[in-house]
């Protein structure tokens, strides 16, 4: 395993019932030797020290386990009416510790929302180790947790603060050619943190290999030099907002990028995580009615 700058259990952001949930599913889950990275919170605490209360424990395994730990789950909470649903088909399901769904939950995650990044094999490779809550546990990679992080930019949330603590509290332990190679054809996205990295941090951006920066600005003015291709017309800003660019492809006519080659999304699942948007149907003149996308 590799090394990480750990942090405590973190006993202390989290309330105890809650904890006993936590600590109860995680052990069943290591037991069972099922394979799951912690993520969220607890991971981002682990690596960079910052230690924030957090409303869920996330969880990340393969889509191919969910059956196999949703019955895990479903019998170690027999007692105390734990459930699992699977919340969203393309990326997300979750373990409630009752009957409430505004009660405890744990999320088990297997893609990102923006269905970019599946949980696959390569998540599993040379991951840290750490006590959470008291049990052993291994840690998603900082790799992938700035990948998985990269995408979200919602009006009410931007994970850009926690890309730019990671890299500097990591850079030099970074696997830099692995995360330009986890980003592929969005490596974009990638270069946009980098800059703001830069930006934030104005006397650390030596920090950033040099040779990292080069390669991603040859790209850049390697597309620049290029001549118009043909336009796919193609809006690839809902792999960043699930909300902010309906717009571009209800009424501007844009191709849903979630529904190219760049995403795992089917046109269902890109309907169920629209309607699931809060408010969806309350702006002034919102009649419910909105074209397929």
């Amino acid at each position: 395993m590799s090394s990480a700058p750990l942090a405590p259990s973190l006993e202390d952001e989290v309330d105890p019932a809650t904890a006993a949930f936590y600590r109860r599913a995680l052990r069943a889950l290591v037991e069972a030797e099922v394979p799951f990275l912690v993520g969220g919170a607890f991971a981002h605490a682990c690596f960079t020290g910052i230690r924030r209360s957090t409303k869920d424990l996330d969880l990340f395994i393969r889509r191919s386990d969910y059956d196999r730990v949703a019955s895990l789950m479903q019998a170690e909470g027999q007692a105390e009416g734990w459930r699992t649903e699977m919340t969203y088909p393309h990326w997300l399901a979750k373990v409630h510790a009752g009957g409430d769904a505004e009660g405890d939950f744990i999320d088990l995650i297997f893609n990102s929302g923006n269905g970019v990044t599946p949980v696959d094999e390569r998540w599993f490779r040379d991951n840290a180790e750490a006590e959470v809550l008291g049990v052993p546990v291994r840690i998603a990679n900082v790799e992938d947790g700035i990948l998985s992080k990269a995408f979200i930019m919602e009006r009410e949330r931007y994970d850009g603060a926690d890309i730019a603590h990671l890299i500097h509290a990591n850079a030099e332990q970074l696997d830099w050619e692995g995360l330009l190679r986890r980003f592929g054809p969005h490596w974009r996205v990638l270069l946009a943190h980098l800059v703001l990295f830069g930006f934030i941090y104005p006397g650390e951006r030596h920090r950033v290999p040099r040779r990292v920066m080069d390669t991603l600005l040859q790209r850049l003015a390697a597309e620049v030099r290029q001549p118009p291709a043909d336009d796919p017309h193609v809006c690839a800003g809902t792999l960043l907002s699930r909300e902010q660019y309906l717009h571009d492809v209800e009424r501007l006519g844009y191709v849903d990028g979630r529904l190219t080659a760049l995403s795992t999304m089917t046109p269902d699942d890109v309907a169920g995580w629209t309607e699931a948007i809060p408010g969806r149907h309350d702006e002034p003149g919102d009649t419910g009615a909105h074209p397929p996308h």
